[in-house]
C-alpha cells in the first residue's frame, strides 16, 4: 500500500515512456512526508479501445489508492504534484488525469512472502 494505478490509451507508447511514468509517479508519491516511498506498488493498465467523445486521442489517468487517514490537502497536494510533474513530462498526451481514494483499512488484507 499505497497503489498507484496508471491507465493509458495511446499516451504511453514506448518502453522508456512507460518506465518514466511509473518513475515520476513513485518519485512524486515517494517525496510527499505521508506516503512511504518504499511502500509504493505501481503498474500500467493498457486500454486498447476507447472513445473521448471531445476528439481527443490519447489519456493518462493515474488512480492512487491510499488507506484512509490522509487530509484532503494532503490529497490535494499529491494529485497536484503528479499532474503537474507527469503534464511536464508527458505534455504530447492530451489528456492527464488523477484521482485519489481513499481505502477503507478494516477489509484491506494483504501477505507479503518472506524475502
Amino acid at each position: 500500500m499505497p497503489h498507484f494505478i496508471l491507465e493509458q490509451g495511446n499516451a504511453l507508447t514506448t518502453p522508456e515512456a512507460r518506465t518514466d511514468a511509473m518513475r515520476i509517479a513513485g518519485e512524486v508519491g515517494g517525496a510527499c512526508d505521508f506516503i512511504e516511498a518504499s511502500d509504493i506498488k505501481l503498474r500500467i493498465c493498457d486500454t486498447a479501445d476507447f472513445l473521448m467523445l471531445d476528439g481527443r486521442q490519447s489519456y493518462l489517468h493515474l488512480t492512487a489508492k491510499l488507506l484512509s487517514g490522509r487530509t484532503p490537502e494532503q490529497k490535494e497536494q499529491l494529485a497536484i504534484g503528479l499532474r503537474a510533474a507527469l503534464a511536464e513530462r508527458f505534455p504530447e498526451i492530451d489528456s492527464i488525469s488523477i484521482d485519489v481514494v481513499d481505502m477503507d483499512p478494516f477489509p484491506y488484507k494483504k501477505h507479503l512472502r518472506a524475502l
